[in-house]
């Protein structure tokens, strides 16, 4: 984990946020590398869940609701964990993760007797602070998407099953925080919500977690580093009538990467009790009215970007120096394609390789780079997990053809710079 922070820091991708003024503990920044990964991640995510597919259907709910929503869904009385404080230290410990409920991990005092501790976060709506304007920022994104669940059925008219698919911020406030971005009280999940018929949700429910795990492997994670978990009964949550975890083999251990839970008609059943909205499916061939059950894998955003960097991390010995380089899958890499002149003090070798990035920047995610000796250059990309490089050299004047270095095989061949451009898509389309 300390070289994977590093790097992060080093190349560009993750900051600690407010690092000026010191850092607020457990929150980061995405660098400028960092936005492009974490941005390829949704996308290729969304491709899947929705573009590829025509019973998914996209939504964006707001951050803020309505404070029913939480109280139908069980979050105001059941969204909590246990904590307890040291007598001696005074440090703050999560229940669950304490070996001796009596014992402080720390410093071997005395614990003070367990008590809840609701994550929820809590702020004001609007400009006067009364109990009445007490409103949560959201845990989850699956919410917005149930209570929008009678407008979908109005709108675009969906027949079973049938999902809606959201990617956005979520706020918990956990006790404890830690592991770089694996766990942080702000976060981005991506979650589907699968609506089928109650006889079909076991079908549903297997098949999704195969659809989820494939995704991860389908994208380069290796399969070696990856589990699924099925929760017992004791630990699934007040929602569950199901749940399994795909677990990643984290440096610090295996740990959840996203949740494939069905959660039976629970949620359209509350929030049809709490707001007197009928959130009932009509079959319009039957004429029946019923509660479809709810499939849903929900996947961590920041989890799979530390995920996949942690399995593209590579260390490599060539001519007797170390080599860091990620090998994230093509789809993923923030930079596509590194463009270097060979020689910056030469004027028309600048210029021709300016020219060409100019070029290739309407067609890929582009860097140029003309700051170091070749030979650091292609280490900074290595770092960042560029694909390709391209080098304009002083024989480029003549053969107008250029170097491209593959960053796995590190095999260099010289490609005609009018057939870059089909070349580069062949690649890595």
């Amino acid at each position: 984990m300390e070289k994977i922070v590093s790097l992060c820091k080093r190349r560009g991708f993750i900051f600690l946020s407010s690092d000026v003024y010191g850092g607020l503990a457990n929150t980061f920044d995405y660098g400028p590398w960092g936005v492009e990964l974490k941005n390829n991640v949704k996308k290729a995510w969304w491709k899947t869940v929705v573009y590829e597919r025509d019973d998914i259907y996209g939504m964006d709910a707001s951050i803020l609701m309505h404070p029913k929503v939480w109280e139908a869904s069980g979050h105001l009385e059941s969204f909590f964990d246990l904590m307890s404080d040291c007598k001696s230290c005074k440090k703050r410990f999560k229940v669950a993760d304490l070996k001796d409920r009596n014992i402080c991990p720390e410093c071997s005092g005395s614990l003070i007797e367990p008590k809840p501790f609701n994550l929820m976060f809590k702020t004001q709506y609007g400009p006067v602070e009364d109990s009445a304007s007490v409103i949560y920022l959201r845990p989850e994104t699956a919410q917005g998407m149930f209570v929008n669940f009678s407008n979908v059925l109005d709108t675009i008219h969906p027949k079973l099953p049938f999902g809606l698919a959201q990617i956005g911020k979520a706020f918990r406030n956990e006790i404890t925080v830690g592991n770089f971005i694996f766990r942080m009280r702000e976060f981005e999940q991506m979650e589907i919500e699968y609506f089928a018929l109650p006889s079909e949700a076991d079908k549903f429910y297997e098949y999704w977690i195969e659809e989820r795990f494939s995704w991860y492997i389908n994208l380069g994670i290796k399969k070696e580093n990856l589990r699924k978990r099925p929760h017992s009964k004791e630990e699934l949550a007040h929602y569950a009538l199901a749940c399994t975890d795909i677990e990643y083999n984290f440096p610090f251990g295996w740990c959840e990467l996203e949740g494939i839970a069905n959660r039976g008609a629970f949620d359209l059943e509350k929030h049809t009790e709490f707001s007197s909205k009928d959130l009932r499916y009509l079959d319009r061939t039957t004429k029946e009215k019923f509660y479809p059950y709810i499939i849903e894998p929900s996947g961590g955003v920041d989890r799979s970007v530390l995920a996949f960097l942690v399995d593209a991390y590579s260390e490599e010995k060539v001519k007797g120096e170390t080599r860091v380089v990620l090998k994230l899958h093509k789809d993923l890499s923030p930079i596509k394609v590194a463009v270097f002149p060979l020689l910056k003090n030469r004027a028309e070798i600048v210029e021709l390789a300016k020219k060409i990035a100019e070029d290739l920047k309407r067609y890929f995610v582009l860097d140029y780079d003309d700051t170091a000796a070749i030979g650091k250059l292609y280490r900074r990309q290595d770092e960042i997990g560029t694909p390709f490089c391209l080098t304009v050299d002083v024989k480029s004047l003549e053969d107008k053809k250029v170097t491209v270095r593959d960053r796995d095989t590190m095999l260099q061949e010289r490609i005609g710079i009018d057939n870059l451009k089909n070349y580069l898509i062949e690649k890595l389309m």
